[in-house]
């Protein structure tokens, strides 16, 4: 592949910045451009995750069978340190000038990273369609306790405009984003905060005291879970909101600002969500089969409005961050079209998946988190390989070698892509289907679990259980990780320094 032109030779003129259409796809961006500040980052990440949905996560905590105690350690443990991993790989990002996934090239070499880069999409994908299913939803559930139409019309209208909402602000790229983001915060946030005043009557404290502790399993389990459901989740795309940072911005700013922006409002939301779940059994229930919908049904009918809207900005604020990364990784994986044509193409699929889980499928939480699961195993794995090799490195990146396979950086690096296949084939084998009665399909992990005696597996009803403390725990996903950097650390640290020149 050819060094990207950069854009000042592209065409690109002020009148084309004026209109902020980011034209930039995963070439490098130019230094004239690179005027971001570390704070920066504290909109993104924030607008992405103040949605009320956080609070939703509460009822799959207590599933773990863990005490309100617990559940607040997960979330504040969970939440915390995932998001922190992302402002780690954030620091790549204004080292290289580049998508996350055109950075991760260092570590895989620049045909290697394609293996990594396809889960990579196939991660953004889903989150991107399974937040717009979700606003859709909402926008359902809404309208039928208001009374208004919330039949097939009325879906498939928020369809549409939802769909073309986060494609269009995908589209427009990183400038508009950024000032959508800094606005939705302001919005998101204020509602959230006139939601949790209007439920906190709800709260019974003795409930929530009441609720009995789990084993370490099930909190290692829950915290799992949270980590994957946020930090994690994100991770793949950490990098794609930091390339625009000046050179001498401060690592530590980089990841704080990040770290601030993802966690601060979900673990208020959580932790909040734990208390209304925990005065509630049927709160619970409900949030598992309709997460935005139950938790509307708390509310007074004046509010239902405002709640809706929130909810859908939310939403859809998530879902542009995902659409937007999804196109650009796409680009990574070779794609020759321009950013705004690949955002659209994933803005079609998203469209496209929206529509059958709403129209067609019987259920969707239970497969989709199935399907989270296992692309977490190997994207827990490749970010602890990028982990280590950001920190071992020691000098900025050959930009021009990330689009170059016989640069410094290679066409394949084997040990990166041994340690992701060797971590993600053990990590499988120690994670289980949460949900193996709704996404049978995935019931093939946990292959380790039996032969290493952490767990005993039956069929009762023609659905797999799993019985012990460890099953549950999901222990696949964070040995994946700290194997990943591990290895990376130790085994390709003379490859770094050989690629910076040090050795």
């Amino acid at each position: 592949m050819s060094t990207p032109v950069p854009a000042s030779e592209a065409g690109i003129d002020a009148t084309a910045k004026a209109r902020l259409i980011e034209t930039n796809g995963i070439d490098i961006i130019e230094e004239s451009e690179r005027t971001a500040k570390p704070r920066d980052l504290f909109w993104p990440w924030f607008a992405a995750n103040v949605s009320v949905f956080g609070m939703s996560y509460a009822a799959f905590v207590y599933g773990f069978g863990v005490s309100f105690g617990q559940a607040v350690f997960v979330a504040l443990v969970g939440i915390v340190v995932s998001f922190l991993l992302c402002g780690i790989i954030a620091i790549a990002g204004k080292r290289g000038s580049v998508p996350t996934m055109v950075l991760s090239r260092a570590a895989f070499g620049v045909q290697g990273q394609k293996l990594p880069g396809v889960v990579s999409w196939l991660l953004s994908i889903g989150w991107e369609t399974f937040l717009s299913i979700m606003a859709v939803m909402a926008t359902a559930t809404v309208f039928s306790a208001l009374g208004w139409a919330s039949g097939t019309p009325t879906k498939v209208i928020a369809t549409l405009g939802i769909a073309a909402l986060i494609v269009v602000a995908s589209v427009l790229g990183y400038h508009t984003i950024m000032r959508l983001q800094s606005i939705l915060t302001w919005i998101t946030g204020a509602i959230t905060v006139v939601y949790m005043a209007l439920t906190l009557p709800r709260v019974n404290w003795s409930a929530v005291a009441g609720i009995p502790a789990g084993d370490i399993g099930s909190v290692i389990g829950a915290l799992t879970m949270v980590m994957t459901g946020f930090g994690l989740g994100w991770i793949n795309i950490a990098a794609d909101w930091s390339r625009y940072q000046r050179r001498d911005a401060s690592n530590a700013q980089i990841v704080l600002w990040n770290t601030l922006g993802g966690s601060v409002a979900p673990v208020i939301l959580v932790v909040y969500g734990l208390l209304l779940a925990g005065s509630d059994p049927a709160l619970v229930a409900g949030i598992t089969g309709d997460p935005i919908g139950t938790l509307a049904s708390i509310l007074p009918l004046w509010v239902l409005i405002p709640f809706w809207l929130t909810a859908v900005l939310a939403l859809v604020s998530g879902a542009v961050l995902g659409i937007y990364s999804s196109g650009l990784t796409l680009l990574s994986l070779g794609i020759a079209i321009p950013r705004p044509a690949a955002a659209a193409v994933d803005g079609v699929i998203l469209t496209a998946g929206t529509i059958f889980v709403v129209f067609f499928a019987q259920d969707f939480l239970g497969p989709f988190q199935s399907f989270l699961l296992i692309l977490g195993v190997p994207m827990a794995a490749w970010a602890g390989i990028l982990i280590a090799d950001i920190t071992s490195r020691q000098r900025p990146y050959d930009e021009a070698a990330l689009f170059d396979a016989a640069g410094r950086y290679g066409a394949i690096d084997w040990v990166s892509v041994g340690t992701l296949i060797g971590a993600t084939v053990l990590g499988w084998g120690l994670v289980i289907n949460q949900f193996a009665g709704d996404a049978a399909w995935a019931n093939w992990q946990g292959y380790l679990l039996e032969p290493l005696g952490l767990g005993t597996r039956t069929v009762v009803d023609g659905v797999e259980q799993w019985q012990g403390t460890w099953p549950g725990a999901n222990l696949g996903v964070l040995l994946a990780l700290v194997l990943g950097f591990v290895v990376t650390w130790v085994g390709r640290r003379r490859t770094i320094a050989r690629q910076e020149g040090r050795a």
